[in-house]
């Protein structure tokens, strides 16, 4: 989200005459972030969110871009793909791939109470279960595989430490996801990014309501638990410490639970899911702290956060699933 391609006024007005959305009122950029280039578009016909998408590939969207569109066709909270003229929800813009969504109401909560949790987490469950039927296939691209592939070109910036932390951890993502016990999780498409930043809430801090999901484009098919601890891993912890917040993650499970019962097998792997959800992002944030792409407003996320998580999943009591 971050600005990595600059539109000018008329390039935007160019596009969105590719659409039945009115004439261009405003164009600003959205500076959070480190992937896409995303710009708050307003015209004549509402607020939408124009993202230009820097690393994935014309073939590769179709998957993000319907599955928000067969979500929100199912009444779940996320961002509405806009259909283009000419049938399309996927335009090119400045030779990159190009869409536009709906703008949701509200605004996302950094820090978020049971409250939040507890809808956050059913909104996650219902996802869950209405993409069951979503026909495209495609896994999570910041995977099991990505994690060994990117390992090489992070691991000279580890210290002795951290090399170790990170090899033993690999070493057991390697061995469960190869299992017929993880095989087995339930699965399906999965956000595999939902953080507290990728959920805006409408409503007062008292008394929330859900007010979508957005940034699909990190979502593959996945385990579900796997989802599930990513989520957790974030809203469900002390910021400073990534100790868990037991009422947080009581609120969560139990949440999600209500709408679809967690397996006995998913109990059993639950740590592990947790240690893998940390691993995903301490691999990603390595990466873009060590070996970042250039941006007008590029700002890295802290890996330590992530190590220190990992550290935590590995030495300490984990909640069980109810």
């Amino acid at each position: 989200m971050a600005v990595f391609t600059n539109l000018t006024t008329s390039e935007a007005e160019a596009f969105l005459a590719e659409y039945d959305l009115g004439e261009l009122v405003s164009l600003r950029g959205i500076t959070a972030g480190i992937e896409n280039t995303n710009y708050f578009l307003s015209s004549t016909h509402g607020e939408y969110v124009l993202t230009i998408f820097e690393v994935l590939t014309h073939e590769q969207l179709p998957f993000y871009i319907e599955l928000m569109h067969h979500l929100a066709s199912k009444g779940v909270k996320v961002p509405m793909p806009q259909t283009r003229k000419d049938g399309k929800r996927i335009g090119t813009l400045k030779n990159k791939p190009a869409s536009i969504v709906t703008r949701l109401a509200g605004g996302y909560e950094a820090s978020p109470s049971a409250n939040h949790c507890i809808i956050a987490a059913q909104t996650q469950a219902q996802a869950h279960l209405a993409a069951l039927d979503f026909p495209i296939g495609q896994p999570n691209l910041r995977g099991l595989d990505w994690w060994q592939a990117t390992y090489p070109s992070i691991q000279p910036f580890l210290n002795q430490e951290l090399t170790h932390l990170y090899q033993t951890s690999l070493d057991e993502q390697i061995r469960v996801q190869g299992s017929t016990l993880w095989q087995n999780l339930p699965a399906g498409p999965c956000h595999c990014d939902m953080f507290r930043d990728n959920v805006l809430f409408d409503g007062t801090f008292e008394n929330p309501s859900m007010g979508g999901i957005i940034d699909f484009y990190f979502a593959g098919y996945d385990k579900w638990i796997f989802d599930v601890a990513v989520a957790v891993n974030d809203w469900c912890i002390e910021r400073e410490t990534g100790a868990f917040l037991e009422e947080h993650v009581k609120a969560w499970l139990e949440a999600y639970n209500r709408i679809r019962p967690f397996t006995d097998d998913e109990r059993q792997i639950w740590p592990v899911a947790l240690r893998a959800a940390a691993l995903r992002f301490w691999t990603s944030r390595l990466y873009d702290f060590f070996i970042p792409r250039p941006a007008q407003t590029l700002k890295p996320h802290d890996p330590t956060h992530f190590e220190r998580i990992l550290k935590l999943r590995s030495e300490s009591t984990i909640p069980q699933l109810p």
